[in-house]
């Protein structure tokens, strides 16, 4: 059965996990000092992807005879009004905190986005974005709302689960 119902920002959630090998064991370290395996105040979650598809078009026709597909990016941003350095971390790595001689991993992590509506706890959509790296972060501090940062990222592939 397909979902057909509509969900709000109220309805879901963002958890954080990580793969093996290096830059997943960085990222752990990261989740575990600062207890962000589920990840707070945020707000305007947006994930982008984008297939770069190709028209291939013959002499003499005004349409394309065939699309054929491209490669395939992956990448989103999420702000959030709860600073502490995390995602300044999972950014940089060990070079957050000190200036590394040579070169060190990047940490990268796995991104649930999961939305579920509470008076039909069956019925939900799971986001999982795989292999994510942080790409930028932004602190934006106004002189009359709240502080925010801002990051976006990057990410090797996702993959899909709908329950209905």
């Amino acid at each position: 059965m397909a979902n057909t119902n509509v969900f709000t920002g109220a309805d879901g959630s963002i958890t954080l996990s990580t793969p093996e090998g290096t830059e997943g064991e960085k990222a752990q370290e990261v989740l575990t000092d600062y207890d962000m395996i589920s990840v707070g105040r945020v707000q305007n979650v947006s994930v982008e992807v984008k297939s770069d598809v190709k028209a291939f078009h013959e002499i003499g026709q005004r349409y394309a005879t065939e699309l054929r597909p491209g490669n395939v990016t992956i990448r989103g941003t999420i702000g959030r009004a709860y600073i502490n350095g995390a995602m300044l971390k999972l950014l940089l790595g060990e070079a957050a905190s000190n200036r590394p001689a040579a070169s060190w991993a990047q940490p990268s992590f796995n991104v649930t986005l999961m939305v579920e509506n509470p008076a039909n706890p069956d019925v939900n959509n799971t986001v999982t974005l795989h292999g994510v790296k942080l790409d930028c972060w932004n602190y934006n501090m106004p002189e009359d709302d709240f502080l925010m940062e801002s990051i976006s990222f990057q990410a090797l592939y996702m993959t899909v689960a709908d329950a209905a």
